[in-house]
C-alpha cells in the first residue's frame, strides 16, 4: 500500500523521482475502499496446479481480492477432476454480465496450432472483446499474450525452431513505469514457449510500452499506455519444479528436449533447480494489482468503458 504524506511535503517530489509511490492527504481523503474483483480464465489442462500458482502470486498483495475461477467451455479437462470444475469454476457465459477490476488469462499448450484451429477460438475472441469493456486491466500470460496481440493488433506470432525453455535474465526498459516499481535493472524469469512476436512488432504499436526484455526471448512484459492490457510472455507464476516436469514429460513422450537453460544446478537434470525468479514474480503481480488495477479502477464497476 502507498505511504500517506502531507500534500506540500518537500520530500514528495524526491520520492516521485525515485519512483516510490506516495499518496497525499487530499487523494487519500477521497478514496473509497472495497474488495477487488478479479477473474482467472484458466486455459491450462491441469487447472488445479495453475490456479494455485496464480493465487499464490495474488495473495502477496495487502489488498482484499475476490476471485472467480472461470472456464471457457463445459468440456471436462483431462488432468482435472470433474468435481473440482463443477464445484469451483464458473462458465464464462454465467459471468459475462459482470464487470471486473482485473482479469488474468493463463497460457495454454497450443503453440503449434493456428489460432483459427483452436477449438474455442471464437469464444476467446468474444472474451477478449468483452474484457475491453468490462475489465479495468487484463493480464495475458504466454500463449494468451500472443493470442491477444493477434486479436487486438493483428500481430501474428512465429514459431521458434527450438523451445525457449529455462530461466533467463531480463532487463527493465522503463524503470518509471509503475509495473516495474521495485524491480532490479536485471532480473530472472522463467520462459517456456515456442511462439514469439518480434520486439519490432511490439514497438511498432504506439499505444504499447515494452517494459522488460531478454536477449534470448525478446519482449517479456509489454503493457498498454492506458494500463488496460498487460502481456507477459513468460511464466513468473511457475513453481520450482515446473520446468523440470515439462522437461521430463517431453522426454517420456519420446522427444529430445534441450535441458532448460540456467535452471538445474550445474546444468545437471539430476540436481535441484536453482530458484531465483519468485520474488520478482510476486512483485510483478503486486504492482499490477495495486497500480494497474486498484489505483485506476472506478469504485462503481458499472462505470467501466472501453
Amino acid at each position: 500500500m502507498p505511504i500517506r504524506i502531507p500534500s506540500d511535503l518537500p520530500a514528495q517530489n524526491e520520492l516521485h523521482k525515485e519512483n516510490i509511490f506516495v499518496m497525499d492527504t487530499c487523494r487519500a481523503a477521497t478514496q473509497d475502499i472495497r474488495p477487488m474483483e478479479v477473474g482467472i480464465l484458466n486455459l491450462m489442462p491441469n487447472k488445479m496446479e495453475t490456479e494455485l500458482q496464480f493465487l499464490r502470486l495474488l495473495s502477496s498483495s495487502p489488498l482484499q481480492v475476490n476471485i472467480d475461477l472461470i472456464r471457457i467451455d463445459n468440456q471436462a479437462p483431462k488432468n482435472t477432476p470433474k468435481a473440482h470444475m463443477d464445484n469451483f469454476y464458473v462458465q464464462f457465459d454465467d459471468i459475462a454480465h459482470k464487470q471486473y477490476d482485473g482479469l488474468i488469462v493463463t497460457g495454454a499448450p497450443l503453440a503449434h496450432l493456428a489460432y483459427q484451429d483452436v477449438k474455442y477460438w471464437d469464444k476467446m475472441q468474444t472474451i477478449m472483446d468483452w474484457a475491453r469493456k468490462n475489465v479495468q486491466s487484463t493480464l495475458f500470460s504466454c500463449w494468451a499474450a500472443h493470442a491477444a496481440m493477434f486479436h487486438y493488433f493483428g500481430k501474428y506470432r512465429a514459431l521458434r525452431d527450438n523451445k525457449l525453455s529455462g530461466i533467463y535474465q531480463h532487463f527493465v526498459q522503463n524503470e518509471h513505469d509503475e509495473l516495474m516499481r521495485g524491480f532490479d535493472p536485471a532480473f530472472y524469469a522463467p520462459q517456456s514457449r515456442y511462439g514469439e512476436i518480434s520486439l519490432a512488432d511490439y514497438n511498432s504499436i504506439d499505444e504499447l510500452n515494452t517494459l522488460a526484455i531478454s536477449k534470448e526471448g525478446g519482449a517479456y512484459i509489454v503493457a498498454s499506455k492506458d494500463k488496460r492490457l498487460v502481456f507477459v510472455t513468460g511464466h513468473p507464476e511457475y513453481d520450482p519444479d515446473s520446468l523440470k516436469q515439462e522437461y521430463l514429460r517431453d522426454l517420456s513422450a519420446g522427444g529430445q528436449p534441450k535441458i532448460p537453460v540456467n535452471y538445474f544446478t550445474d546444468n545437471d537434470p539430476n540436481k535441484d533447480p536453482m530458484v531465483r525468479w519468485r520474488a520478482h514474480g510476486s512483485l510483478l503481480f503486486s504492482n499490477w494489482l495495486n497500480y494497474y488495477v486498484y489505483q485506476t479502477t472506478p469504485y462503481d464497476l458499472t462505470q467501466l468503458s472501453d
